[in-house]
């Protein structure tokens, strides 16, 4: 008897604690369906209010708009969260170094009166373009639509982020006359030969080719003449440096800090007992950074202008990748010549 009243009382137990694991299950998702609800209303209205567009046309296009798990799965797995080690070789390779030299000599003249206008170098233009879409070979498969609204209302980590890309989209598809729910990009909804984000097209794309149309989607001088624009609106500077190989010491690791802004002067870090391996103007603001190798690490200090291929992509693996491609790019010209 005692043997059943315990088994009846554990059956009964577990009945309960299924029974609230259930209810609590229905509660959690009544309220994420609750705030996703909220969220896209919250949208609809501002786009109705903020920017006057028709409600109806808002809720269509949301409608329309599907939730694709690949992209959460893409977006939770970046080729930034690897080593160095195993980043570099993704990009710097021979395939796309020939893909480089290409498209430099089929664009030469244009490279050319970009760096004139915006001060950025041929051959910073040249590998951006080349890491981001292999000069256009790689535009992304994903529609720009369906990522900005997974990553908006599905992905609380920066759902407010990429509802204000939405945002920027909505706005860029009606003022560049573009089709809303046909164009393809990234997981990260980014688009064209140089991978600009919504907020990023509107605010930096520019007509190169003065035909009064901006299309980086489409159009490679236009392309080129944007990132030339984007990185000189971030503040590059001309014939400054981008980055100096230290070394692979650990008495470097000491001055390696958090942070991707350069913080110190050149004076401040040979004070601290920073050994430079070449003569550097002392006022030049900088930053050490650790790059992990198979065995041990690889000092790099990197300046201003690293800092601002890193407003390109928040990632000092990024930087470092564009900067070393465009010193294969610039001495496989210098060899050619």
């Amino acid at each position: 008897m005692a043997g059943q009243f315990i088994v009846r009382s554990l059956l009964l137990a577990t009945l309960a604690l299924s029974s609230t694991l259930a209810d609590t299950a229905k509660a959690t998702t009544t309220s994420k369906t609750d705030d996703y609800q909220h969220q896209r209303e919250q949208f609809v209205q501002q786009m109705v209010t903020k920017h006057n567009f028709a409600r109806d046309q808002v809720e269509e296009l949301l409608t329309q708009a599907q939730r694709n798990e690949a992209i959460l799965e893409a977006i939770a797995r970046p080729w930034e969260a690897k080593p160095w080690f195993q980043y570099y070789p993704i990009f710097l390779t021979e395939k796309r170094l020939a893909a480089g030299l290409k498209f430099w000599h089929e664009h030469q003249d244009t490279l050319a009166r970009a760096e004139q206008h915006y001060g950025v170098p041929a051959e910073i233009i040249v590998a951006i373009i080349g890491v981001e879409t292999f000069y256009g070979g790689y535009l992304g498969n994903y529609l720009v639509l369906d990522a900005l609204y997974t990553l908006g209302f599905h992905y609380p980590p920066r759902s407010k982020f990429f509802r204000s890309e939405l945002e920027q989209y909505l706005l860029l598809t009606q003022e560049e006359k573009l089709p809303a729910t046909e164009l393809k990009g990234s997981y990260a909804g980014a688009m064209g030969y140089g991978q600009f984000i919504s907020s990023s097209y509107r605010h930096y794309a520019v007509d190169f080719d003065g035909d009064n149309v901006r299309d980086l989607l489409n159009n490679p001088v236009d392309a080129i003449g944007s990132v030339a624009n984007y990185f000189a609106k971030h503040g590059w500077k001309t014939n400054q440096p981008v980055a100096v190989q230290l070394g692979t010491e650990d008495s470097f690791e000491k001055f390696v800090s958090k942070g991707l802004k350069p913080d110190q002067s050149i004076a401040e870090l040979q004070q601290m007992g920073l050994k430079l391996p070449t003569e550097l103007a002392s006022d030049y603001q900088a930053k050490v950074f650790s790059f992990e190798l198979e065995q041990g690490h690889e000092y790099w200090l990197g300046f201003t202008n690293f800092y601002v291929i890193t407003r390109y992509n928040h990632s000092p693996l990024y930087a470092m990748a564009v900067y070393q491609f465009s010193q294969q790019l610039q001495q496989a010209k210098q060899s050619q010549q």
